[in-house]
């Protein structure tokens, strides 16, 4: 009776052994089940809402990330990188105005035919690279590219030159409605002499006569001037311009290269 005791005992001890390695298999195994029940949570589901810029959108994500080196693609790949609203959709910083045609095109890929400065602006930012390049393939963009920002990359300091206009002319708007900026235009060295010949002949403010050119390129002056108040009203301001007659008549004729660029506040 005694070693039929002994081996009840035994088994029970290696029942309890046993049981204690079951309890750890059992937790182990509740882990992993709590694992995968948590899963779902720390994926994405396929079905994506969007608040870009407080425009809604809905689509999947495969849509997405349908150009996997884009910047966009890599905002949903892996653990989520963007916020949520208050309704749980992924909020994205941008003009949401504009996001339908990156959408449009990612779904079907249809280039949009509206908007396209806008839209190329986006797919810069998305860095969708076929996108990209369908846009720098359009007139609007290719011409803006190619030919005129081309043509102002050879003009010393035209960016520069574009700020300095806008201060002046809102130094002189207090109490004003309109605003002047006299510039000089000149296209070759020859012109540029003349420029400073006439700066210094003609009662003029020299701080305040902002110097264009000259420059290495077929463009004319008139191109120059076009492109000048392009640029300012692409800022939001109104501007119009026209050759500015010297106050004295002498050798007028050399000074055909002053314009007066007029501000108008209301």
């Amino acid at each position: 009776m005694s070693h039929q005791t002994g081996q009840v005992s035994n088994r029970s001890h290696t029942s309890g052994v046993t049981s204690s390695k079951d309890s750890k298999s059992l937790l182990a195994g509740s882990n992993m089940q709590f694992v995968l029940f948590l899963s779902p949570y720390l994926q994405l589901s396929p079905i994506v809402e969007l608040n870009v810029g407080g425009e809604m959108y809905t689509t999947t994500l495969s849509t997405l990330k349908k150009h996997p080196k884009s910047k966009l693609a890599e905002m949903f790949t892996g653990q989520p990188k963007l916020r949520t609203d208050s309704e749980g959709r992924f909020f994205i910083d941008r003009p949401g105005t504009y996001f339908k045609y990156i959408l449009e095109y990612l779904r079907s890929n249809q280039v949009p035919t509206q908007c396209i400065q806008d839209v190329y602006r986006e797919a810069l930012f998305y860095d969708i690279e076929p996108l990209i390049k369908q846009l720098e393939d359009s007139p609007q963009i290719f011409g803006e590219l190619v030919a005129r920002k081309q043509f102002l990359a050879r003009v010393p300091s035209y960016s520069e030159n574009i700020e300095l206009m806008i201060r002046i002319a809102r130094a002189e708007a207090v109490a004003s409605r309109r605003s002047s900026v006299i510039v000089c235009v000149v296209r070759t060295e020859e012109d540029a002499a003349k420029c400073q010949d006439a700066l210094n002949s003609l009662d003029m403010d020299k701080k305040s006569v902002v110097k264009f050119g000259p420059w290495k390129a077929s463009p004319s002056i008139s191109d120059l001037l076009d492109c000048i108040q392009m640029d300012v009203e692409a800022k939001g301001y109104k501007i119009s311009f026209q050759p500015h007659v010297a106050e004295k008549g002498f050798r007028f004729k050399s000074y055909d290269f002053f314009y007066k660029f007029l501000f108008t506040w209301w």
